[in-house]
Order: C-alpha cells, then sequence, then structure tokens
C-alpha cells in the first residue's frame, strides 16, 4: 500500500505529532507499505514569529501537487492544519480523491492565549477544513466528545503508544540531584502551563527537559531549577529513569506522549485532571490527578513505578500503526 502523510509539523521540531508519524511510518514500512512524507523539508519556509522553531511552507500547494501526481498513492492523510495540509486538502478535493485528516493540537486555545481571537472563530475554520474528511483521528475518547460537541462529522479514536525498547527504567544514579527529582518534559512555553510546575513548594529537585521560546526568561527567574535542553532517545530515557515523579502541568493537551514514555521509564505522573492526563492516568495505580498540583506530586510519589511500567507496556505503536492503516480512505 502506497500512503502519503501530510504533515506541517517535522523534524527538527520535538513534539508528540512528528513522534507519533515517525513511529506509524517506521511501522508501517516494516509491513512493506510504501509510506511517502510531505513535510516542510524541500519547500521555502519562514520561521513562526515568536516560534522560530517552527517554519511553515510559503505557497507549497504546486510541489505538493506535483508530488502527490508522480507518486499516484492509495491514500492520503493529512495531518496538520496548516499550509501543507491546506494545499493537500485543496488537491484532493479538486480532483474528487477521498483522505483523512487528524486533530492533534487545540490550536483555537493555544491561539487565544497569544492573540485575542475568540475560540469560537478558530474552531468554526477547524470544522470546514475537517468536514470533507472520511475520518478525523483523535487521540482519546474526551477529544473525540469535543468535537462532537462542535459539530464535528466522523470523528474516531486512534490512539498513541510508547517505545519500551527505548524507554524503560534506567540507572537511578544517573543524576546526582536532591531527591526527590520532579521531571517534566516537552515545549519550554506559555500553552505548557510549565510556571504552575516551578512555583510548586516541593522539595527535592526540579528538571526541565526540553526547550523553547520561554526558556531564558524561566532560566533567570527560577536559578534553582535544572534546565537539561532537549535531548532524545536512549538519552533521554536515561534522564526520565533517574527521577522520581513525572509533572504534566499542561491543561490543554490532546494526549501527551511524555506520560507514556515517563510511565514506561517508571515514572509515576502528577498532572490536573483534565482532557489528555485523565484519558491516560489510572487513578492511584500510574499517577495522580489533582486541582492541587501540589497533591498530585505527593501523593504521585507514594505509587508503584512497576505499575506504570507494566501499564506502558500494554500500549505499542504496531498496533496503532495497523489501526491508522485501517483507517485509511482508500483512493479508487
Amino acid at each position: 500500500m502506497k500512503t502519503i502523510i501530510v504533515t506541517d509539523a517535522w523534524k527538527p521540531q520535538v513534539n508528540g505529532v512528528v513522534r507519533t508519524y515517525e513511529h506509524i511510518g517506521s511501522e508501517l514500512a516494516a509491513d512493506g507499505d510504501q509510506v511517502t512524507f510531505i513535510t516542510p523539508e524541500g519547500f521555502r519556509t519562514v520561521p513562526l514569529p515568536s516560534y522560530p522553531e517552527i517554519r511553515p511552507a510559503i505557497f507549497p500547494y504546486r510541489k505538493v501537487a506535483r508530488t502527490i501526481r508522480q507518486l499516484a498513492p492509495d491514500a492520503i492523510h493529512i495531518g496538520t492544519e496548516g499550509p501543507l495540509g491546506m494545499a493537500a486538502r485543496r488537491y484532493c478535493l479538486r480532483h474528487g480523491m477521498p483522505f483523512t485528516t487528524a486533530y492533534h493540537t487545540r490550536f483555537p486555545e493555544y491561539i487565544r492565549m497569544r492573540i485575542p481571537l475568540p475560540i469560537g472563530i478558530s474552531y468554526r475554520w477547524l470544522h470546514r477544513f475537517h468536514a470533507p474528511s472520511r475520518h478525523v483521528m483523535v487521540p482519546t475518547e474526551s477529544q473525540k466528545q469535543n468535537l462532537v460537541r462542535r459539530g464535528f462529522r466522523n470523528v474516531v479514536i486512534c490512539g498513541r503508544g510508547v517505545d519500551t525498547s527505548v524507554f524503560r527504567p534506567g540507572d537511578r544514579d544517573f543524576l546526582d540531584l536532591p531527591r526527590p527529582i520532579q521531571v517534566y518534559l516537552g515545549r519550554v512555553a506559555v500553552e505548557k502551563n510549565i510556571r504552575a510546575f516551578l512555583t510548586l513548594a516541593t522539595s527535592g529537585s526540579k528538571l526541565v527537559i526540553g526547550d523553547g521560546p520561554d526558556r531564558q526568561k524561566l532560566e533567570r527567574e527560577f536559578p534553582g531549577v535544572h534546565f537539561a535542553g532537549y535531548h532524545f532517545g536512549t538519552d533521554l530515557a536515561r534522564y526520565l529513569g533517574a527521577g522520581d515523579v513525572f509533572v504534566f502541568p499542561s491543561r490543554m493537551d490532546t494526549y501527551g506522549i511524555v506520560l507514556l514514555e515517563a510511565m514506561a521509564c517508571g515514572l509515576p505522573v502528577a498532572a490536573y485532571p483534565v482532557d489528555g492526563p485523565r484519558d491516560i492516568v489510572r487513578q492511584g495505580v500510574t499517577g495522580w490527578l489533582d486541582e492541587d498540583l501540589g497533591v498530585a506530586v505527593n501523593q504521585a510519589l507514594g505509587l508503584d513505578p512497576a505499575d506504570c511500567v507494566r501499564y506502558a507496556r500494554s500500549l505499542s505503536w504496531r498496533e496503532v500503526s495497523l489501526l491508522f492503516r485501517g483507517l485509511l480512505a482508500p483512493i479508487a
């Protein structure tokens, strides 16, 4: 089967969208499928204001159209609603080709945090974008219900997995920091609500793994916090495996693959009881959800890391990729 996956989010970005499609592509290719990605690589791009690591493609339609014509795929999946996604959608509609889409990120809420654009306007645009899609793939039941309430149709769940050959319990002595070590992993940006983590009056150490537009400001404001920058693969797993609890302060993530990666390394999760963590964390077993994040941290520290590891090992990328393939819309 020849599949094209169109995504505006791609390396060097480090986020759940990129990791999801990397894993799905690898699993499908291992089964003999031909998977081609249309990403900002090879296009003229410009840095997004206030977010230079994100570089949208400029006027990509002709090249996107040429790529689709040349490859003659059996299925097209549009993973993001950016310039590349819009170009692929336009081509498919012009030529009567069915396609699927995905809703990964709560863009209306993210946009509202940066500019005074009413959330309803953003959702109406997203509704129009996804309306022709055969399946709108979302990672959790709560996100499905959120879109259904807003009038979206053909919404289906396609979850996430974790690579337990990489993410697994490691050397607890890797980090020489006062315990308990509380770990955050992800973008260092306003939409991640990271300040709620950094201001907690908890004992031990706080470790931030990742980078983003707010890092330098927060490093100056919180000199006692350890900012480790980006780490990947087995190196990232070493940092996670040396921690004691994973703190997830975001209130807007649709899933949070990092939650599974932390659990696979033996870290219980402390988070707010909101969509995303509520779909993934088993309360009192693999983590603790509480409106008081400090309470969640203290409760999570008392949980058994082995339960977290067992739960993470039950979620494989292979199962996710097979489900993804089954949801694609074949092109006649």
